[in-house]
């Protein structure tokens, strides 16, 4: 059975492919090797630049032919690179030859040794993952959080004087507005995202086990430290000091946690919103041919809330495997950071594709504002917090448990009763207008 959207086992490459096809160039095994290449190629050249006696010679005008090898990359570039590697065993020593194989005839054919001078296969590796993880972050997934968080803060603000009923403990509470609550996620969100700016992309390059021994051996007057920091900075990166074999994962694991943070705070959101819409405060808007249900024609599920909770979770459950994994290896190396890490990209899909059906389903949303009025005024009891609290200024006795008694009855309570309540008070006609100005629609705080 050939491969494709139909036949794929993971639905990231079968049913939701076309979501999710602009993160192949980071996360694909194509990726993964044309971001190789491009450390390769741009250590050699930095070698070249800083410089190695033996590159000295080398013209800067033979550099872009040089990184054409990774800006021009092809998949039968790709697909030759897979060939060597069935002789190799080996895929980071098949980027090695294939880089040596594209560069015979040219005018750096004579230091084609210099191509992974001293590295060992983590110093690629341990550099490449991470700056494809950070240029699809800045290009892909980091821009979808913030469209939620736009989207949240336009309706915030749309909604900002909408009453409603709040619910602690699934049951009728002090009234708030639905602009405020959507703001909790706002806020949520905002922090989230700045806590996530704020962590470092980490890589390794120190040789085998992190100490520069090659390098140090061929040329013991260089300043290797120097070099490292100055080559994985220039990549937009900062160079782990002290490492085994492999890089720690210790910035990448904490990236990691903020967005499954950030996806938590997600499905807190789409779950509040179903139910809203169960509750009838947010009616979908209709879109011709689209069926609810296949056998109750009268439905329009939430389904891209679903979706999103769903796929969420399962983002978060490889988060949080890759984060706990990652930052434990025995000894100096072995390989289970390896095979992990060619799923990384496989959260990060899910993530995408909840978040585009989150900002789906947000755009769907119709305020039911008759809904949220009748249930407010079903609900006269939450006045009793602001009628005690104004009887405690004023040193009326023991208002609490007046109002405990008025409310905890079994007959319903409704405006009516509150204002005989208050109009068997003795308090000041002032209090008692007070009072009566206190209704679930406008008792709704700041």
């Amino acid at each position: 059975m050939d491969l494709s959207a139909l036949t794929a086992i993971s639905p990231v490459d079968g049913r939701y492919r076309r979501q999710v096809e602009s993160l192949a160039p980071y996360f694909s095994e194509f990726g993964l090797i044309r971001y190789r290449i491009r450390i390769e190629v741009e250590y050699f050249i930095a070698l070249c630049e800083w410089p190695v006696p033996q590159l000295s010679a080398v013209n800067a005008t033979h550099f872009p032919a040089l990184r054409a090898l990774y800006e021009q990359f092809t998949e039968a570039d790709a697909q030759r690179i897979k060939d060597i590697e069935k002789t190799t065993n080996h895929d980071v020593k098949a980027v090695e030859y294939f880089i040596k194989e594209k560069l015979k005839g040219s005018p750096v054919e004579p230091y084609l040794e210099f191509i992974h001078f001293g590295l060992t296969s983590q110093d690629v590796n341990n550099t490449a993952i991470p700056l494809s993880l950070s240029e699809a972050m800045d290009t892909e997934i980091t821009p979808l959080y913030r469209q939620v968080y736009m989207r949240l803060q336009q309706l915030a603000d749309q909604w900002a004087h909408i009453p409603m009923l709040a619910r602690t403990h699934g049951q009728p509470a002090s009234p708030t507005r639905l602009g405020k609550e959507l703001s909790v996620f706002v806020e949520r969100i905002e922090k989230q995202l700045l806590l996530l700016a704020a962590i470092p992309t980490a890589a390794k390059f120190g040789g085998a086990t992190g100490n520069f021994n090659a390098h140090a051996v061929a040329y013991p007057n260089e300043n290797w430290k120097e070099f490292g920091d100055s080559f994985v900075k220039s990549l937009g990166m900062v160079r782990s000091q002290f490492t085994t074999q492999i890089e720690h994962y210790d910035m990448l694991a904490a990236t990691l946690d903020a967005y499954k943070r950030l996806n938590t705070i997600l499905i807190d959101l789409d779950r509040d919103i179903w139910t809203y819409v169960s509750m009838n405060y947010f009616k979908q808007k209709l879109k011709e041919g689209e069926v609810g249900s296949s056998a109750m024609p009268h439905k329009v599920n939430p389904i891209d809330f679903e979706n999103s909770e769903g796929n969420l979770g399962i983002a978060n459950a490889l988060l949080e495997h890759l984060s706990a994994k990652l930052p434990i290896s025995r000894l100096q190396r072995d390989l289970t950071d390896s095979t992990v890490l060619r799923s990384l990209g496989v959260p990060f899909a899910h993530s995408v594709i909840a978040l585009k059906s989150l900002l789906k389903g947000l755009d769907k949303l119709e305020l039911n504002e008759a809904a949220l009025q009748a249930d407010l005024d079903d609900n006269w009891a939450v006045v009793a917090e602001g009628i005690q609290t104004v009887l405690r200024r004023e040193g009326y006795p023991q208002p609490y448990e007046a109002l405990k008694a008025l409310t905890r009855t079994n007959e319903k309570i409704t405006k009516q009763t509150i204002w005989q309540f208050i109009d068997e008070l003795a308090v000041s006609d002032s209090v008692r207008n007070e009072l009566r100005a206190i209704t679930p629609f406008q008792y709704t705080g700041l």
